[in-house]
């Protein structure tokens, strides 16, 4: 059975894509699909405060976006970083979502907390409940398009924040080519997988019109509770949900609703 995962391709890394890797232990035939573009913005605010971790308590990833944008900053200044700047971090604390970003943020030779709490709700009452109110801002370099559950929660209960804008999220350019392309070829999918909000934004205009009646007969994924959410205001049902944001889990659930 076919599974369309749209999704982004991980940045710079040409090895075989984790979730179609275990589609494929469980029997299915996945196709990914980009449907977001990006842009770096402000790198230079990026770069000054990576380098004054004096001033920060500590440091927020939520996505593996924002941890590309850091990587980006750090190239002409590797040594430095290396030699005094990423221990002087690592003295505090470097909260994540996700195994995925855990494991870009360990390449930077940091040591991520958080990594299985899958959702930034989670993460915000871990955050809540181990910082004090007395602490620097945390810093927290993030996307455009950001949900605000987490800046909110932590500054609802006095936790310090201080946000920047590092990339801009936008509809990847040939989202509906694309789409067109693989539903001439393979016709409808067994299963469709989401992997964030703006992915359903973004496709399902394009879905509804190829599909057409035959949309009732796909099962419809999400990688979490917030896409889940998402997909669910638009009118989709949803058939199965990530219990954790992982490969593994994902198509656990998947295996299972085709069943």
């Amino acid at each position: 059975m076919h599974v369309l995962l749209l999704k982004e391709p991980r940045e710079g890394d040409h090895s075989p894509d984790p979730y179609i890797q275990e589609m494929a232990v469980h029997g299915l035939q996945a196709t990914l699909l980009p449907v977001l573009s990006f842009k770096f913005v402000s790198l230079e605010t990026l770069t000054e405060k990576l380098f004054q971790p004096e001033k920060h308590g500590g440091l927020i990833f939520t996505s593996p976006r924002a941890v590309e944008a850091v990587k980006i900053c750090l190239s002409d200044r590797i040594e430095e970083w290396e030699h005094s700047t990423k221990d002087k971090w690592n003295t505090k604390s470097v909260y994540v979502v996700g195994k995925a970003t855990a494991s870009l943020v360990r390449h930077l030779g940091l040591n991520p907390l958080g990594e299985d709490t899958g959702t930034a709700e989670v993460l915000s009452r871990v955050i809540i409940e181990r910082e004090d109110t007395s602490i620097p801002p945390l810093f927290f370099p993030c996307g455009s398009i950001k949900r605000e559950v987490l800046p909110t929660a932590l500054r609802d209960n006095s936790v310090p924040l201080e946000t920047l804008t590092v990339y801009q999220t936008t509809e990847h350019p040939d989202v509906e080519k694309n789409l067109s392309a693989y539903f001439a070829a393979q016709g409808p999918p067994a299963c469709m997988a989401f992997f964030s909000p703006s992915g359903v934004n973004f496709c399902l205009s394009p879905l509804r019109r190829l599909a057409g009646e035959r949309l009732t007969q796909i099962k419809f994924a999400a990688i979490g509770p917030t896409t889940r959410d998402a997909m669910q205001t638009e009118g989709l049902s949803v058939s199965c949900t990530a219990v954790k944001p992982t490969p593994q889990h994902l198509a656990e659930a998947i295996s299972k609703a085709l069943k």
